[in-house]
């Protein structure tokens, strides 16, 4: 292996793909989310941040597949204890088939890294696996065909889900999943218009189009560190899926509307809400997590909002309601999150079958406390960023009938929306409004 790489160009290499084996396996091993394992790691080298997301997100996005392959591979299963070895192995293969890295030098550097991760006696073992890969890459395709889990890198669970839920669509689903995500901007109408953001793309040299269908949100031809966005630190444009921005207008927001955001941060809809209606009477968003609120506090100076931030349980509303009412609710409920997979492919590895029950309760425990708090007239919009109907059709369709006073708008058929991953470009939401008779 001397020959494939330059001493110096191995280690650094090795050093990478090492830590991006050390997040992957502490994610698979221990539940803890992507973004958390990252967090939690010393950053490379800037030159090696971006390739390391690229494997950490890549790996996990072809994990199903990843791992068939290697157990087709191995002459004999991996410990349990070898988890950082099993992550490396699928690493290594997974460079292979997506990454624009010559085959030998992906081979080289991944060996080396089982020397960076203290495997140095399971080189010849790396070694093996990817080569026997390169020489049977056919067979086992043809093999992978009849393996729908490893074919579609879904679990079998989600593929029933989505199978019965979208039996016309699923496959359509499924291969968004495994995509890398656009990257949607919401720009702040209280600082600039779209069409004058788009001309500062446009002389800062970045292709960009704007939605026909969100007035707010501007799709980047290539995704960037969002700081480097011109008038990001100036509070002009937000990162944020163009079907998350559908909140603001179906909330049919007005002057002097007190408004509530439940469950509310990171804070994407708090600060959408403030920005497309300025002459609100009160936005109050709350959150149990106080750190997340933190972050919606960070959000709304950046963008010059106010906003009333409360930390508590919007499942229990006596701890922190002033006994006013609402004219405006957004329940932007907790959810399995299956309808944001391709941003978040940890989703296929963490999520559980008995998980997608937990959440259903959830909702409807939100829903029948907060409820009360809705002024007569007053609309409530139900959202999620899922696509099972369990969470979302089947959850609205229940509340309508064991709750006479919830009414869905007089123009029915846009009382629910729901997008599916790939549409337009978009995630994965769901919304439903429920308006209170007076």
């Amino acid at each position: 292996m001397s020959d494939d790489l330059e001493p110096s160009t191995r280690a650094q290499g090795a050093s990478v793909r090492a830590l991006a084996s050390r997040i992957n396996a502490r994610v698979v091993r221990t539940g803890l989310s992507l973004e958390a394992a990252l967090g939690q790691s010393a950053p490379p080298s800037p030159r090696d941040e971006a390739l390391l997301r690229a494997m950490c997100y890549g790996s996990l996005r072809w994990h199903h597949r990843l791992q068939w392959q290697a157990e087709q591979l191995l002459t004999r299963p991996l410990k349990r204890a070898d988890a950082e070895l099993a992550a490396l192995i699928r690493l290594g293969l997974y460079q292979l088939q997506w990454l624009r890295i010559p085959d030998h030098a992906a081979v080289a550097a991944t060996v080396a890294a089982a020397h960076a991760l203290g495997k140095t006696g399971a080189k010849g073992l790396v070694n093996a696996v990817l080569r026997r890969f390169l020489r049977e890459r056919e067979a086992l395709d043809l093999r992978m065909a009849q393996v729908p889990e490893a074919m579609t890198s879904h679990p079998a669970w989600i593929l029933e889900r989505l199978q019965g839920d979208w039996p016309d669509a699923w496959r359509e689903i499924v291969d968004a999943n495994n995509e890398a995500p656009p990257m949607w901007l919401r720009v702040n109408a209280r600082r600039a218009t779209r069409r004058q953001y788009l001309e500062r793309l446009r002389t800062a040299g970045l292709a960009a189009r704007p939605s026909e269908e969100v007035p707010s949100a501007v799709l980047l031809a290539d995704p960037r560190a969002m700081r480097t966005l011109p008038g990001f630190n100036a509070g002009e444009v937000s990162v944020q899926d163009a079907a998350a921005q559908l909140a603001a207008g179906l909330l049919d927001l007005g002057p002097g509307h007190r408004v509530l955001d439940a469950c509310a941060a990171p804070g994407g809809k708090s600060a959408h809400i403030l920005e497309s209606c300025p002459e609100l009477g009160e936005l109050v968003a709350v959150d149990r997590d106080r750190d997340r609120l933190a972050v919606v506090a960070a959000g709304f100076e950046r963008l010059g909002l106010e906003g009333t931030l409360i930390q508590g349980d919007a499942a229990v509303p006596a701890e922190w309601w002033d006994g006013r009412p609402f004219e405006r609710i957004l329940l932007d409920a907790p959810c399995s999150a299956l309808g944001v997979i391709r941003r978040h492919p940890d989703i296929k590895v963490l999520r559980r079958p008995g998980d997608v029950a937990q959440v259903v309760a959830a909702q409807r425990a939100l829903l029948n406390a907060l409820w009360p708090l809705l002024a007569p007239g007053g609309r409530l919009l139900y959202s999620t960023c899922t696509i099972l109907k369990d969470e979302n059709h089947h959850q609205i369709q229940r509340f309508l009938e064991k709750t006479p006073a919830a009414q869905v708008p007089v123009a029915r058929s846009g009382h629910a929306r729901q997008t599916l991953p790939g549409e337009a470009n978009m995630d994965g939401f769901y919304y439903a409004c429920l308006e209170k008779a007076e």
